[in-house]
């Protein structure tokens, strides 16, 4: 089944993980949760050897476990939870493990924009079927929030602060109450909340100030702040992860060489740091630089490699994505990525050398090409 899918969500490609660790759970379920608060944190962060389980469980997303158990606290309580971060740092892949883990549907979604309208979080109609036969549960078009609700399961609301002030005031209620009046109709105009609905929501730290939450609706919800990832050793591992599971679904045969691996995190930090010294905004790269990008540069590069390449991912390749991938304002991120391959990538390769002369050359050469 997977295979038919372009992305499988979280519930379907760990399937049968999932079946088995249903049945080897004896934890107290909250709710109407498949699985225990204990299980759930052993499908996200993996298994040890303490845990004393028959199969390996491996780790799905990588950072402290305090985040994640106060994640699952929270949603085994009546309150939502926010889970707030720069872009990059895993909310909605932490999301989308927990639903999967609690309910098995991580799909329940409503994604945050301006156009975002209370419709989207509630019902709306089906035209023709009220124009036939007049407003009833029949023809309403339940929102995924409401679904989640009727099903007593998790549902998702993607970045929050990018919707508007009106779209927030709607979840209050929903939150508070726990139930969704339908004023249209006369009779079963009311929908209530069956135990085990929550929200996880999640907001980029960097939209603040776009529409910031009102005092009440943050109290509905319990905040969990995820950093960015700073230990490289973690953040390698995260890429490791990610690109493992691009080859397979792309049934590409590519080794990652760790020293290109090395390269790419070595190349990130020195430019967050940078930008974390810049005495203006022009002096920063548009990217966030998040552990996110590193994984879409390495993608670049990988399929550049197995499509156009001769199937060897090469510094060069790599130099050349990572420069396509930042570059997204002319001339300004340019002149950044180039002062930062004369002062920092040239020295390098001329102490350390190997592929470091490999990737001095391929970033100059793309530098050259969109300059």
């Amino acid at each position: 089944m997977t295979n038919e899918m372009l992305r499988a969500p979280a519930e379907v490609k760990y399937a049968e993980e999932l079946d088995w660790l249903e049945s080897v759970d004896d934890g107290p379920k909250p709710f109407s949760w498949r699985l225990s608060p204990r299980m759930v944190r052993l499908f996200v962060l993996g298994s040890e050897r303490s845990d004393g389980l028959e199969r390996e469980i491996p780790q799905k997303w990588f950072g402290e476990r305090g985040f994640v158990e106060r994640s699952i606290v929270t949603l085994a309580s009546d309150r939502g939870l926010l889970l707030i971060g720069d872009p990059g740092t895993g909310k909605s892949w932490l999301a989308e493990l927990l639903s999967a883990a609690i309910c098995r549907n991580s799909t329940l979604g409503v994604q945050g924009t301006a156009g975002t309208t209370e419709d989207h979080i509630k019902y709306s109609w089906n035209v023709s079927m009220v124009i036939a036969k007049g407003q009833s549960r029949e023809s309403m078009i339940p929102s995924p929030i409401m679904t989640a609700m009727e099903r007593g399961v998790i549902g998702r609301f993607e970045e929050l602060t990018r919707s508007t002030s009106d779209v927030q005031d709607a979840l209050i209620s929903i939150l508070s109450e726990k139930y969704m009046s339908i004023p249209e109709l006369d009779t079963d105009n009311i929908v209530f909340a069956r135990p085990g609905f929550s929200i996880i929501a999640t907001a980029n730290s960097r939209d603040r100030g776009v529409n910031d939450l009102s005092s009440a609706l943050k109290r509905r919800f319990n905040f969990v702040r995820i950093p960015v990832v700073t230990s490289k050793a973690s953040e390698a591992e995260i890429v490791r992860f990610r690109t493992e599971e691009l080859l397979r679904r792309h049934r590409i045969e590519l080794d990652l060489p760790p020293t290109l691996l090395d390269i790419l995190l070595r190349s990130f930090a020195d430019l967050r740091a940078a930008a974390a010294s810049a005495g203006s905004e022009d002096e920063k790269l548009e990217s966030a630089l998040s552990t996110a990008e590193q994984i879409g540069v390495l993608e670049d590069a990988i399929l550049h490699s197995n499509f156009f390449g001769d199937r060897v991912l090469r510094a060069q390749t790599l130099a050349g994505a990572l420069v396509g991938s930042l570059a997204r304002r002319a001339p300004e991120d340019l002149a950044i990525l180039n002062k930062y391959w004369h002062g920092v990538v040239e020295p390098r390769s001329q102490r350390e050398g190997g592929e470091w002369t490999n990737f001095l050359e391929g970033g100059r050469q793309a530098i050259s090409t969109l300059s």
